[in-house]
């Protein structure tokens, strides 16, 4: 979709555009998700198809990470948030895009499992129930959900996605519910008063296969967009600001900050989980100490780390080797300054300590949640073994629970491309430059400020 286009659809109110309602086409009484899917798919059976085979379903993506190729995605990955979807799904798949996946036993070629009404619905009703495997909430009115579907708008996709890792912009830090109506200082694509983009605007959905994808999940993904989808490659009209957009991303300079509202979640400690001590909140009312997860910081205006990146990015895969003494990268960027085809990007790092076995040297998958989960008994031998029984890839490798674990410091970096600032607010020169210390030009690789030393040289 061309600016010009969008411009257009942004003046014009694309919410407006949402409403098409089914009524004569959707008949009661609807008590289930797969009732009102059965009605969809008289009509739109392709349609689930197609969606079907993107990675919104399958939550897997093979893809090349240095070295190999992998499947990887949110059903196998490990993170260092909840750390694993497998022995916990009713919980984690609350959030896909489908009905009854309880266990690895999952049917994804059943059409019958597809939730069109989680991206669909026009009546800001749907929820889903947080631990019901993708089930709507019983209070849900599912035959006018039905009724009233029609085109995404961003709280549709906010639903999974403002919320990810178990609260509101807990994970991705320039993802949460301030985003369903921004002001412009929030984000000047999305301002309800502006351009009003939804989310379709950028991540354009031919058949149902989403542009674009999260480092965390699919690192050695290839399904990328960027600022130039729309903008010009030189869109400054100033030959010193264009000469940057060779080293520098345009969100570099455009995101000065995430989490602009509400916090998000920077570190997460799970080894002081189990201790009995009172729960703690800090100044902006996010709990600090919980006795089930364990220690968190959180950060309001944060300013992104930045690294090199260069459109490849690489990954722990459940059963990889670990170093107790190292902090383990589980998503993270390639590139360096030497790389022509790299630039600096803003990131959002997550740090955390998590548990691994520490006779195999690999990380956990523990069971958190439900019958037996760390939450409810506070045993992490119990959750470990249960974890690692549960887990598919684990089982394949041959690996299970040696009975003796540690915890161990690990990095997740998210790449911040959200909450774009107006023109007036991007960083200036001297933020970066002369005395600002917004880069650390050493850590990326320079001899020292590159307005005094010399820009980078690439063959």
């Amino acid at each position: 979709m061309k600016r010009h286009t969008i411009l257009l659809l942004g003046l014009l109110g694309w919410p407006a555009l949402a409403s098409n309602p089914h009524a004569e086409f959707i008949e009661g009484p609807i008590t289930t998700g797969p009732e009102a899917t059965a009605q969809c798919l008289t009509c739109h059976e392709q349609h689930a198809k197609d969606f079907m085979q993107s990675s919104h379903w399958t939550w897997s993506l093979q893809q090349e990470l240095p070295g190999r190729t992998v499947d990887r995605g949110k059903k196998n990955v490990i993170n260092n948030f909840c750390v694993a979807v497998s022995g916990n799904e009713p919980r984690c798949t609350s959030c896909h895009a489908g009905y009854g996946w309880e266990d690895n036993q999952f049917d994804f070629t059943d059409t019958a499992k597809v939730d069109c009404l989680v991206c669909h619905d026009t009546t800001g009703t749907y929820v889903k129930d947080p631990a019901g495997a993708g089930a709507p909430l019983a209070k849900v009115n599912l035959l006018r959900v039905a009724q009233n579907v029609g085109e995404p708008v961003r709280d549709n996709c906010g639903s999974c996605h403002f919320y990810g890792g178990g609260g509101d912009g807990v994970k991705h830090g320039d993802l949460d519910s301030s985003m369903g109506y921004p002001d412009r200082q929030t984000d000047v694509h999305m301002d309800v008063d502006g351009l009003d983009f939804q989310c379709q605007a950028c991540h354009e959905t031919p058949n149902h296969q989403i542009s674009g994808q999260a480092m965390g999940v699919s690192p050695g993904g290839q399904n990328h967009f960027g600022c130039e989808n729309c903008h010009d490659a030189a869109p400054h009209d100033n030959a010193k600001l264009d000469s940057h957009t060779a080293s520098v991303a345009c969100q570099t300079c455009h995101i000065p900050f995430f989490a602009r509202n509400e916090p998000t979640k920077l570190t997460w400690d799970w080894s002081t989980a189990g201790q009995d001590k009172p729960e703690t909140k800090d100044e902006h009312g996010r709990k600090t100490y919980q006795r089930k997860k364990g220690d968190f910081t959180w950060g309001v205006m944060v300013e992104p780390e930045y690294a090199w990146y260069n459109g490849n990015g690489d990954a722990y895969v459940a059963g990889d080797k670990m170093n107790p003494e190292q902090v383990t990268k589980l998503a993270f960027p390639l590139g360096d300054i030497s790389d022509p085809s790299a630039k600096i990007y803003p990131f959002k790092v997550h740090r955390g300590e998590q548990i691994y076995d520490a006779e195999h040297r690999v990380f956990i998958t523990p069971k958190v949640w439900g019958e037996g989960g760390y939450w409810k008994t506070f045993d992490w031998d119990q959750a470990s073994r249960l974890g690692m029984a549960a887990n598919a890839e684990m089982q394949k490798l041959g690996l299970s629970y040696s009975g003796k674990h540690g915890f161990a410091p690990t990095e997740m970096w998210w790449r911040i491309n959200h909450m774009v600032s107006p023109k007036e607010d991007a960083l200036g020169c001297m933020d970066c430059h002369g005395s600002g210390d917004r880069l650390d030009w050493k850590a990326l690789g320079y001899d020292g400020d590159p307005m005094k030393q010399g820009g980078r040289k690439t063959d």
